[in-house]
């Protein structure tokens, strides 16, 4: 019977926990979690779930029945301990983390809350038992549409972080019906079908019907020929019911809740309409309504898009609100005074800042309290995350719709303008500059309200989420704010969670890690520096390098076992998966796989150590370069791999359906990490963290947290490229993209080659659009400036893998300067020095 040991979080106590799962049961109970019930043959819960839930036999049960039954079972053991965690939060009145989020990419659940449960080798004799087979019963669950990128995906793991803390903290959200969308590769193209991942229910959530909340509009809907119309100024309702998922921290201590909003019409359905024939408009107010939820970011290219958006917005603020309103009052009546010192509510991006609004509204026409002392405690409530220095992501919503839908709304930020500009002009007289870039309402032709000004005004606290995305935001994006209220600028830089991303995702490295340092890495992620003298351990190269080895045959074969598509775990693992998107620099990736191939084809005999590059990431729908970025790197593949030249030395592979279950099996199996992104435009980054603490090697630009990365790790053990910050910027004036096109042959060769219609034969000029991106718009996002540095990047670092000591020698010393980058990390900050929020330990 062999014996580990999980930290506990606060107390640094060592709980011996065994593989027997008796005397885990009996720890279990401690906890408050009840008897294991899927475990022996009589009363299994397991097979209860089968029987009367299903009404099946056993026997007989799809592998899809199998993760239900598993699952809510899985609920049984946590669900004690998540009243508990409840009740312990409401009897001590505690000061509680409020996260306000429109994405959270959580993935899947049923692995990642039996790791966090402690219940592996549980789940192991289970699974032996019912002759399950696990790997078949997790790949039943689909990845919650619950967001898209990094966002979501920060969200997730700073929820993980919150429970694994032991602090008070709910996750609030929109519970879409359909995510973003699946993506698939058609002749070469995204082709986008629904994500209807609800379709089979999920086990893991909890309706609460009874805690719904009434949202007002100042319009009413009608559905007449098929289209919807507007009414104005007719007032309405629309219902937010509220579904809860458990949030299990790490040990099962504190179980928190992430709590999602659908959308329902207060009258489902009208009798008189139905009975007289018109049956499509006797469900309009329900097909309205609940469409507001049905899907993760509507096409914002057309205005019914943007307006969708918006209202979605203004549902999760109203909503979540109202509802930890409520709870305040319960414990605390009209004491309102006390409100900064019992709710911590946190702006994940400038999505929620309409709550700076929805908050001040509240406060006046509910609470009656007056502007100075509502303003005052609005401002010590809310706080903001920034997540972006693109304008375009800093939104801007038309005056003209907080007209016809929140009027109340718009008066409340007109007012809030008022006083500011009034401010500012005594603060700084005569600069009337000044005044309209500080001022919430953008004039021009669309008078528009901007959301981030709105939300840096309303809140105590803006923080930023890498040290050069900090910088950047007060010294560029909102300088004159951050003169106006520099107190109120603070940096927070991202982190992901070492429970599911290293953990869970990686057990080869995991086991090699716990067998050097022992435990404390799972909740103490700063552990890892006891690491750095392993490096030179010839023996602990040799597990790392084997750990790596079994992560990347793992996931070859899963490939093949799930596409077809083979690939060849000898060669370099070279990957960027992230959104597809101009500034991240997919193209500039691919640029660099045609200057290789062209030096193949120039030189057949060339030595070079034999890569398969990795892409993956969702283009969104409207964005048509992106788009063509994808088709271009498909037909890359295509023609590399018919080329006798280059096939088996080079192998280009999209994979399609980015998601967290994909970056999951790939990370941990990845050699190198391209974080490419034009120096001054990735707020942080989350993937270039995740790669690092699995041991690859970062390519990468001075940009977001990958500055911060080489910090910790020293700049030799990453291969940095390119043009900084500073560079970028001041070369704005005078930079001309025509020059490395006539002054470095390998590209000026490749960009004719792409331009002849060498990876496009069959659709000659369809890669005419890259031309007008690389040369004739200025190529605004400088990857003809840093192709050739990023060339002799990748150069080094092949020379470096022909020496496997070496390379794995850097790479221990990544995983083992990672420790930073652990969310706990920035939750900690967060909570000290934001929130100033408390551990509320459930005993």
């Amino acid at each position: 019977m062999s014996t580990k040991s999980v930290v506990s979080p606060k107390s640094a106590t060592i709980l011996p926990i065994t593989t027997n799962s008796a005397n885990a049961s009996e720890l279990l109970k401690q906890y408050g979690c009840g008897p294991i019930p899927f475990v022996g043959t009589e009363n299994a819960f397991y097979e209860r779930h089968l029987v009367f839930d299903r009404a099946i036999d056993p026997n007989v049960a799809s592998a899809r029945e199998r993760f239900e039954a598993f699952s809510r079972s899985i609920r049984d053991i946590l669900a004690q301990r998540w009243v508990l965690t409840k009740k312990t939060y409401e009897s001590k009145n505690a000061k509680r983390i409020y996260y306000l989020s429109l994405e959270f990419l959580i993935g899947r659940s049923l692995a990642n809350n039996v790791t966090n449960l402690l219940l592996d080798p549980l789940v192991q004799h289970a699974m032996q038992e019912k002759g399950i087979d696990w790997l078949e019963l997790i790949e039943q669950e689909p990845d919650a549409g619950l967001g898209n990128g990094g966002l979501g995906r920060l969200a997730a793991c700073f929820l993980d972080s919150m429970a694994t803390m032991e602090l008070p903290a709910t996750g609030y959200g929109l519970r879409y019906e359909y995510g973003m969308f699946k993506q698939t590769i058609v002749n070469g193209w995204q082709k986008e079908n629904a994500d209807n991942w609800l379709r089979d229910g999920d086990p893991w959530e909890i309706a609460r019907a009874h805690e719904k909340v009434e949202v007002k509009l100042n319009v009413s809907f009608q559905l007449r020929g098929g289209t919807f119309q507007v009414i104005r100024n007719r007032p309405s309702s629309l219902i937010g019911i509220p579904f809860d998922r458990p949030v299990v921290g790490y040990g099962g201590k504190t179980i928190n809740t992430l709590r999602l909003w659908a959308a329902a019409a207060p009258e489902y359905f009208d009798f008189q309409e139905f009975g007289t024939g018109d049956f499509v408009g006797a469900l309009g107010q329900t097909l309205q309504a609940e469409s507001l939820t049905r899907v993760l970011y509507p096409d914002d290219s057309t205005t019914s898009g943007q307006g969708l958006r918006f209202l979605q917005e203004y549902f999760l603020v109203a909503c979540s609100l109202a509802d930890l309103i409520r709870r305040f009052q319960r414990h605390n009546g009209e004491d309102w005074d006390k409100l900064p010192d019992k709710a911590a509510i946190q702006l994940n991006d400038t999505h929620p800042s309409m709550a700076v609004a929805e908050l001040m509204r509240i406060l006046l026409d509910d609470a009656r309290l007056g502007w100075d002392r509502a303003w005052e405690l609005t401002r010590k409530t809310l706080a903001y995350t920034n997540h972006t220095l693109l304008p375009e992501a800093l939104e801007k919503w038309p005056v003209a719709w907080f007209e016809v839908l929140i009027p109340r709304h718009l008066e409340i930020i007109y007012e809030i303008n008022r006083r500011l500009l009034d401010e500012v002009r005594v603060r700084f007289p005569g600069d009337e500059g000044r005044v309209e870039r500080v001022s919430l309402i953008e004039e021009g032709g669309q008078r528009k309200v901007r959301m981030a000004n709105l939300a840096i005004v309303g809140t105590h606290s803006t923080n930023g989420v890498a040290a050069v995305h900090s910088k950047l935001l007060r010294t560029t994006t909102v300088k004159d704010l951050a003169e106006i209220f520099p107190e109120r600028f603070n940096n927070k830089t991202n982190g992901v969670t070492q429970r599911r991303w290293l953990l869970e995702s990686n057990p080869g490295l995991a086991r090699c890690i716990t067998a050097a340092i022992g435990e404390r890495w799972i909740t103490d992620l700063s552990q890892l520096k006891e690491l750095k003298p392993f490096a030179d351990n010839h023996d602990f190269r040799e597990s790392f390098l084997a750990a790596k080895r079994e992560a990347k045959v793992q996931f070859a074969n899963w490939l093949k076992s799930t596409s077809g598509q083979t690939v060849d775990p000898n060669t370099v693992f070279d990957c960027q998966i992230k959104r597809i998107h101009e500034y991240k620099r997919q193209l500039l990736n691919a640029l660099r796989i045609v200057v290789v191939h062209n030096r193949l084809r120039q030189n057949p005999d060339m030595e070079i150590v034999p890569r398969t590059f990795f892409f993956a990431g969702k283009a969104a729908p409207a964005y048509r370069l992106a788009k063509l970025i994808i088709k271009f790197i498909n037909n890359l593949a295509v023609t590399i791999d018919n080329d006798p030249v280059t096939r088996g030395r080079l192998n280009v592979v999209f994979l399609p359906e980015y998601n967290v279950s994909l970056a999951e099996r790939l990370i941990p199996a990845s050699d190198v990490s391209n974080q490419i992104s034009t120096a001054g435009y990735e707020a942080s980054g989350t993937s270039n963290m995740k790669f690092m603490m699995n041991g690859a090697l970062t390519v990468g630009t001075r940009d977001g947290a990958t500055i911060e990365m080489a910090e910790e790790a020293g700049e030799e053990n990453l291969f940095l490229f390119g043009l900084t910050v500073d560079q970028v910027e001041n070369s704005r004036s005078w930079y001309n993209p025509y020059w490395h096109y006539e002054n470095e042959p390998e590209t000026r060769a490749a960009l004719d080659l792409i331009f002849s219609d060498h990876f496009s034969r069959a659709e000659p000029g369809i890669f005419a659009p890259l031309r007008e991106t690389l040369l004739r718009s200025g190529d605004h996002y400088m990857y003809l400036a840093d192709l050739t540095s990023y060339c002799q990047a990748h150069e080094r670092l092949g020379a470096l893998y022909a020496d496997p000591g070496a390379w794995a020698r850097k790479a221990i010393l990544n995983v083992a300067s990672s420790g930073k980058f652990s969310s706990d990390r920035t939750i900690a900050e967060y909570s000290a020095e934001i929130w100033k929020v408390e551990p509320c330990p459930v005993r």
